[in-house]
């Protein structure tokens, strides 16, 4: 799949006053410092269009972008640290909490890893509570190109081994680097293909 046109949709606090639920959505997330808005920039093409900040935690809303005019990609906001006061941090949660749950459009979650280091307790919690609550996501591992071949597949061995004393099994994972563009036509071709699905199903 190519991307020909991204737009900033809004910006939005509660699911109630999200666009209404039409089009099929994919959300991202992952650690405030995990390279988020990177990898959107890359896989939109559109540099800027997720803002790259070097303050981890900006992100405080769920940010919607539409896509070819079919689709929503999802920007939410980091589930790890952000420099922002207890009551703000607070809210975070719920939020997400209640878009992944409640959102009937959003078909799959792709939970962002930085690919260098291990996952971090709050990674595991957070896949955790997707499992619990059987909302459909993804492993996209991040910032691939800082590492060899050989680099690469030991982290990966770590990381997958850390998961599954949670998991009998994984989801689908990508390897993706924003620097070299890597993954993003295996990322754009698994939301296609669900795109097609979605249409078929549609009344």
């Amino acid at each position: 799949m190519e991307i020909l046109s991204a737009e900033y949709s809004g910006s939005f606090i509660k699911i109630e006053d999200c666009p209404p639920p039409k089009l099929p959505e994919y959300a991202f997330i992952g650690r405030s410092n995990v390279g988020k808005s990177s990898l959107i920039n890359m896989l939109t093409g559109r540099k800027g269009l997720a803002h790259v900040s070097n303050t981890p935690g900006k992100t405080q809303t769920i940010n919607y972008f539409l896509i070819n005019e079919d689709w929503h990609l999802i920007d939410l906001p980091g589930y790890g640290y952000a420099r922002t006061n207890k009551s703000v941090r607070a809210g975070f949660i719920p939020m997400i909490a209640d878009y992944l749950i409640g959102r009937e459009t959003m078909l799959c979650c792709f939970v962002l890893i930085d690919v260098n280091v291990e996952p971090k307790k709050n990674d595991i919690e957070f896949l955790n509570f997707l499992g619990e609550n059987q909302v459909p996501f993804v492993i996209a591992y991040t910032k691939a190109d800082r590492l060899s071949k050989s680099q690469l597949h030991k982290s990966l061995t770590v990381i997958r081994e850390k998961l599954l004393e949670s998991w009998e099994t994984l989801p689908q994972e990508f390897i993706t680097s924003a620097e070299h563009r890597t993954g993003k036509e295996d990322v754009l071709n698994f939301i296609g293909g669900i795109n097609k699905a979605f249409k078929k199903q549609k009344p």
